[in-house]
């Protein structure tokens, strides 16, 4: 039911003054956590976010950084408020989380809180995410695509006081340093997070400083307010009804032949949106399964999406949201399944939500995109001895659209992380990239073309080099809209040492040795509409930049000689 929301109790020029000003400090957070942190998956991959929050815990301001991270902090501020009550809370002090059963994501996105004060009186929250490279578990990266438990994946942190005021709880800080595999590097992001918190909760004072206590509140509620207001008139310009969608995931990681269904009815109705999941499949044995905040913050991706990019992004634009998900499913599963993978689940729960609402507005959403975020891990020692972890990102390409071709290895639906350069990757681990390039033919075909993705080929200079390939797309194509063709799968192979090839089923663990190599070929997205009616400029222009072939400019474009 709609809301009767006042937003005139402020003057619209001081309103905007503030909403750019905690805009601009969720971002000076952000550039602090970049900045400060040690870890490759975050200083070169962007894996971390800052957020603001009310004292209610409601989305005051977000960085421009990840919308899976960014909603998941809302269960997090909320179970730490609820567990620590906010008028027992001190200036300075600090809380940790990472538990997904408690209202987390999975265990490598570890969460730091603070409560924020003015004149002795909380304000806000000042909260930062990192996913950090390695939390312990059966396999270095913690992200183990076999795993068939939580408790195989790394250690669970549940809502506990990091600092009180200036002290630091030192058994916790020890406990954890004991059961990560690069401890310097965890503490070192840890403290980065510390930093972001601390820039956000300085910058929030002096703004409460500008304005007094009870007028920073009520500025607070006003923009969330607005923001609510204005989502909902957005939604209210979407045709009534309900539109369905189905996508898949290639495999659980451990049942390798079986795919995985994903299956949402979305229900536009006035200013409300309903996702209802129910025809999803079962829990997975293995580590794909999403927690509920997660598969809450996919579907507040997805709305935002699909509604007008200046809407300020607050807690009041995800209000007019609900979703049905089915407990023991793969979109809220009981303890203690596995869900170190949920990435991949996410990025398809979104998916199918913006899909969904194809049959709504077919001439405004774009063709489906790779939504895959390949994920390899290398663990062991390097050259000199000394052990290592590193993660990295590949991306895929995203749907062709409406109006302009998809964009060529891009994070798309709901994550947003970077493809990770060539020398931080042999700079941290004993490796040789060979290639990295677009991968030819690879975007769907249609009058606007869908993103290509990319090829990747790694040689590994030691023995022992622990393996994690965790992809997506390499059964289930990104499908083309409106007469577009589908994006080319994915493919990844090793090549042994003698020369043997082994084909990866998009999830493995497995031990590679000097000499061997690693060539991977992400998903392209989806085209959009009749290849037909391509502009004939624009075929050249990919021929000569080979995003086609020769054989696919006259094939599927009919270009001739």
């Amino acid at each position: 039911m709609n809301r009767m929301i006042d937003v005139t109790t402020t003057d619209p020029i001081t309103l905007e003054v503030v909403r750019n000003k905690v805009d601009g400090i969720a971002n000076e957070m952000q550039s602090t956590l970049l900045r400060s942190s040690f870890s490759t998956v975050v200083k070169e991959g962007l894996d971390a976010s800052a957020s603001l929050f009310t004292p209610n815990g409601e989305t005051l301001a977000q960085a421009i950084a990840i919308p899976i991270h960014l909603a998941t902090l809302i269960p997090i501020v909320e179970t730490i408020a609820r567990t620590f009550p906010m008028d027992e809370m001190k200036p300075g002090d600090l809380y940790i989380m990472n538990d997904p059963y408690l209202g987390g994501t999975h265990l490598p996105d570890i969460a730091i809180v603070m409560p924020v004060f003015f004149d002795e009186r909380p304000i806000a929250f000042s909260a930062a995410m990192t996913h950090h490279q390695d939390v312990g578990g059966m396999s270095p990266g913690s992200v183990p695509p076999n795993a068939t438990e939580i408790y195989q994946e790394g250690i669970r942190i549940p809502p506990l006081k990091l600092r009180e005021g200036n002290e630091f709880n030192h058994t916790l800080v020890e406990m954890l340093k004991l059961n990560v595999r690069v401890p310097q590097v965890f503490m070192g992001d840890i403290g980065a997070q510390i930093s972001a918190c601390t820039v956000g909760a300085r910058r929030v004072a002096e703004l409460a400083g500008r304005y007094g206590y009870g007028q920073t509140l009520r500025i607070f509620n006003e923009l969330l307010d607005r923001s609510e207001q204005l989502t909902r008139k957005a939604l209210e310009a979407i045709p009534d009804g309900t539109y369905s969608y189905v996508d898949y995931l290639d495999n659980d990681g451990v049942n390798l032949d079986e795919s995985v269904r994903i299956e949402v009815a979305v229900t536009v109705s006035g200013s409300e949106l309903h996702c209802d999941f129910e025809g999803t499949d079962p829990q997975t044995r293995g580590p794909f399964n999403a927690v509920k905040s997660g598969s809450q913050a996919a579907a507040y991706y997805a709305v935002r999406a699909v509604t007008d990019s200046s809407i300020p992004t607050n807690g009041g634009c995800f209000r007019p949201v609900s979703l049905h998900l089915p407990e023991g499913t793969l979109v809220n599963p009981v303890e203690p399944a596995p869900v170190n993978s949920r990435t991949a689940t996410l990025k398809r729960i979104a998916g199918s939500i913006v899909g969904a609402l194809k049959g709504a507005l077919p001439e405004q959403i774009p063709a489906d995109s790779a939504g895959e975020l390949l994920v390899l891990s290398l663990g062991g020692k390097n050259l000199s001895g000394k052990p290592y972890v590193v993660g990295e990102f590949n991306a895929g390409g995203s749907g062709g659209g409406p109006r302009k071709d998809g964009v060529d290895v891009i994070e798309t639906d709901g994550s947003n992380c970077m493809n990770m350069p060539v020398e931080a990757l042999e700079l941290e681990a004993p490796a040789r990239v060979h290639r990295m390039s677009l991968r030819t033919d690879s975007g769907g075909v249609g009058e606007f073309r869908g993103g290509l993705g990319c090829v990747r080929e790694i040689e590994f200079l030691t023995d022992n080099i622990a393996l994690t390939h965790r992809g997506e797309r390499h059964r289930h194509a990104a499908r083309g809209s409106q007469g577009g063709g589908d994006g080319a799968k994915a493919f990844s192979k090793i090549v042994r040492r003698d020369g043997t090839e082994e084909v990866v089923n998009s999830k493995l663990f497995t031990m590679v040795h000097s000499g061997e190599r690693l060539i991977v070929e992400t998903a392209g997205g989806g085209g959009y509409g009749d290849p037909n009616g391509r502009d004939r400029e624009a075929v050249q222009d990919d021929l000569r930049n080979r995003k086609v072939s020769e054989r696919s400019a006259m094939n599927d474009y009919g270009l001739s000689n």
